[in-house]
């Protein structure tokens, strides 16, 4: 038994290490020779401050890789909801629709949106993820909602700097106490959480919608990965859960 949950901790602390070292060798490669040029990788953030998006690729990239060598499905949902995270990015900037109900009603208005696109994508990703990663129909269907949800919550958490890094952490650690390709994916995310949360806090740099998706969708399969159908719908409820307040408070805010 100690034998085991030996190997277990060396095994996970592996995944960390590994995940949070090609997450800092990216960005030091991105913010050392950014392509195209500083500028266009430079936003204003919440307080006015410029900062770089070099931990959104950077994170992206990492949480894809991880996810490929523990589960290969996996993997789709992770680098799907980066690069709908990215168009958001780019087409999205100064867009000033927030939540699912404003994109929505664009889409109703014959309006496809950069939030529509992301919503669509990270949701098509989450379900053929889910179909993969469980066997019952039940289950692909709750595995998609579990995915799909936690990447949601993920960015709409990232409002100020260290948040949604801070929340990976806090989220990926129960799973870290099991094992199994669960365990092992709640590593990966922590690692990559805990890489890129000194530069967030100091708002030197941000993830983004790209980095904020993948690491959600990392975290969510590692969810799914680690529970079975009584988990993930108690998973699932409170994900919608909070989709929907977010939402409120989303077109609460962009009224004002």
């Amino acid at each position: 038994m100690i034998v085991r949950a030996s190997r277990n901790a060396a095994l996970l602390a592996t995944a960390a290490l590994a995940s949070a070292a090609l997450t800092r060798a990216s960005l030091w490669a991105l913010r050392t020779r950014p392509p195209g040029g500083r500028g266009r990788w430079e936003r204003e953030n919440h307080a006015g401050r410029t900062v770089g998006l070099y931990a959104a690729p950077a994170t992206a990239l990492a949480a894809a890789a991880g996810a490929a060598r523990v589960r290969p499905a996996a993997a789709l949902a992770v680098a799907a909801a980066g690069l709908c995270g990215a168009y958001d990015d780019v087409a999205g900037a100064g867009d000033p629709r927030r939540g699912f109900r404003a994109h929505l009603s664009a889409l109703r208005a014959g309006e496809v949106t950069s939030g529509t696109v992301k919503l669509l994508g990270v949701s098509g990703a989450a379900l053929a993820a889910g179909a993969r990663l469980k066997e019952r129909p039940a289950d692909k269907v709750l595995a998609a909602v579990v995915i799909a949800g936690t990447a949601h919550l993920v960015n709409l958490v990232d409002v100020r700097p260290g948040r949604a890094a801070g929340t990976v952490l806090a989220l990926a650690a129960p799973g870290l106490l099991r094992e199994g390709p669960g365990a092992e994916l709640s590593a990966t995310a922590a690692g990559i959480a805990a890489a890129v949360l000194p530069d967030d806090l100091g708002a030197r740099v941000m993830i983004g919608d790209t980095g904020a998706h993948a690491l959600g969708a990392l975290l969510g399969t590692a969810i799914v990965a680690g529970n079975g159908r009584a988990g993930l719908a108690v998973h699932a409820a409170a994900l919608v859960t909070a989709a929907v307040c977010g939402d409120r408070v989303s077109a609460a805010a962009g009224a004002r």
